[in-house]
């Protein structure tokens, strides 16, 4: 059981934290290179320094890409030292997680042993299925609930509830195949990763609020702020005329959230986008100073052209996105709630008390590693929300996703024909995960038919989408590049904002001699994700049918730059290297 002792706050500057950012860097990177472990390569500052708020990296050493699908990690702060620290901690947290799931003991059965053998085994009470329920906001009676649970086994661990005093067993792969790493946290101190990883789900949650319902939200008048780093970290942007606003989106939760857009007339479109961030924690200016140094994070000093990847709130399009989302009361900044104390144990146990007045509880697990000492945690509460969750979630959706994608053949049939029982007509899912389970073993053409049933029954545009691109990917499969062309055109239609999309219809065109054409997705890929190198490489093989070779061995020496191991791309290059 997680035990939270008393944790006096020893700075407070930008952030609330046990140590100064300074002593952090020093102690995490001597834990990470201890005996010689190879956790952390380096960490670099990597803002151009026109805002002069500094963004680090944490780069992955080989021990922690063996483990994590990440390589590099963010840091930000009102200080260098704070960017540096935090960049270090997101590393830590990412790598006691992934490592969490290779090392610690598991007991796996279903959820009906796990209710009938945790006593025996000595293991704490099971999770009631009404907080599974509650975790994907779903209302099934509880027996129906159990067969869909029981079509598998799950990996039942005990977490602790927060503030309880209490111990749960629960079926964690469950709550992380809803929240992947979402809910990981790391810091000085247990209370202090604790407090930051609960935050964190709260502006997640009220992010997905706002993203789902698009509500009028108080903006926060500038007037009403006097800390001094809050307004320093303001002029950073408006001395650059770029134009802020913040935004209340707190909305009921015990603990504040600030969110902030900002945009640069001058430099958007071409060389910057419209940020949309926001930020929780104890205080309504520390939250603030959080969205405010994600924005710089994420904004690339608003001169690089970078496109950063939304996650917990949706991009703006344009100026008058921005604009609208200016409207709305004005309040002052003090006018949003707080749980500040001068003890981040006792924020920690407000935030939970908070979240227990709203029938809410806050769960969490250890994730410590002995070797390293940094206190790291995983977390989760079930009833909140994630944007990046299906906007129609139910236990049958995650479930059978779970059973297409890696259950046994059989077993995944049966649980499948189990999900088609207690769901009947409401299960628009269903076709398409039996077109991804007869995809994985092969069997084209009935997964071609499945996507088809699939796509005309799906409730919103991206999942329809998703599901045309499924067909037009079997057709790839068998060769059919020209029959794949038309369901992309329709999944981009319904979709813009997906380059896979492009890439495969770039793919396609490509195989048949529309160089051009390809040329043209293949570009559009690189307008959502500037980064992928597979695009850029494409994109020169594209240029060197077309005659371009300048251009080609520009493009395809930047794709290997980025990833070495793109053999094609290097044959290429050498041909043309070579003149042949």
């Amino acid at each position: 059981m997680i035990r939270v002792e008393p944790c006096p706050k020893g700075y407070t500057r930008d952030q609330d934290k046990t140590t100064p950012p300074s002593e952090t860097v020093a102690r995490v990177k001597q834990a990470l290179s201890a005996k010689g472990r190879d956790i952390l390569a380096e960490t670099k500052r990597i803002d151009t320094g026109r805002l002069d708020i500094p963004v680090f990296l944490s780069v992955c050493g080989e021990a922690a890409k063996r483990v994590m699908p990440t390589r590099k990690q963010m840091g930000k702060g009102a200080s260098p030292e704070q960017a540096e620290a935090s960049a270090l901690m997101e590393l830590v947290e990412r790598f006691s997680f992934f490592s969490f799931w290779e090392d610690a003991e598991f007991a796996l059965m279903t959820y009906s042993e796990a209710l009938a053998q945790a006593e025996s085994l000595g293991l704490p009470p099971v999770m009631p299925v009404s907080e599974i329920l509650a975790s994907v906001n779903e209302e099934l009676p509880e027996a129906d609930a159990l067969r869909v649970l029981d079509t598998m086994r799950w990996l039942f661990h005990p977490v602790t509830a927060l503030g309880e005093e209490r111990e749960a067993l629960t079926p964690l792969d469950w709550f992380k195949i809803l929240g992947e790493f979402n809910g990981t946290c790391a810091g000085n101190a247990p209370a202090e990763s604790l407090l930051q990883g609960g935050c964190e789900l709260v502006e997640r949650h009220v992010c997905a609020l706002w993203d789902r319902e698009r509500m009028e939200t108080p903006t926060i008048r500038h007037e009403s702020i006097d800390d001094p780093v809050l307004l320093e970290l303001l002029r950073k942007f408006t001395d650059r005329n770029i134009r802020v606003v913040l935004k209340d989106f707190s909305m009921s939760m015990p603990a504040p959230t600030v969110a902030a857009a900002a945009y640069d007339p001058n430099t958007w479109p071409d060389r910057s986008e419209i940020v949309f961030t926001a930020g929780t924690a104890a205080s309504p200016v520390k939250a603030a100073i959080r969205a405010l140094t994600e924005v710089a994070q994420l904004g690339g000093d608003f001169e690089t052209g970078s496109v950063y990847e939304a996650s917990g709130l949706p991009k703006l399009e344009g100026p008058d996105d921005f604009e609208a989302l200016a409207e709305g009361p004005r309040v002052d900044l003090n006018a949003l709630p707080s749980i500040e104390a001068d003890d981040i144990a006792k924020e920690l146990a407000a935030l939970c008390a908070g979240l227990r007045e709203k029938e809410l509880t806050y769960y969490a697990v250890d994730l410590t590693r002995p070797d390293l000492l940094l206190p790291a945690h995983y977390g989760f509460v079930p009833g909140l929300q994630f944007r990046e969750r299906d906007t129609r979630p139910s236990l049958g959706l995650f479930v059978g996703r779970m059973l297409a994608e890696g259950a046994d053949p059989e077993e995944a049939e049966r649980g499948l024909a189990v999900i088609a029982d207690v769901y009947g007509d409401d299960a628009f899912f269903l076709p398409f995960f039996r077109g991804m389970l007869a995809l994985r073993q092969e069997q084209l053409l009935a997964a071609e038919e499945w996507f088809q049933e699939a796509e005309p029954l799906q409730p919103d545009d991206d999942k329809k989408a998703l599901a045309a691109f499924y067909i037009a990917y079997v057709k790839t499969l068998m060769q059919d590049w020209q029959g794949s062309i038309p369901c992309l055109d329709r999944a981009i239609r319904l979709s813009q904002d997906v380059k896979e999309y492009f890439n495969l219809r770039g793919v396609a065109k490509f195989k048949q001699a529309m160089y051009e054409e390809a040329a043209c997705d293949f570009e559009a890929a690189l307008g959502l994700d500037k980064g992928s190198a597979m695009d850029i490489a494409n994109l020169g093989v594209c240029n060197r049918h077309m005659g371009n070779d300048d251009k080609a061995v520009e493009l395809l020496s930047a794709a290997l730059e980025l990833d070495p191991s793109l053999e094609f791309a290097r044959n290429h290059l050498n041909d043309l290297n070579s003149g042949v």
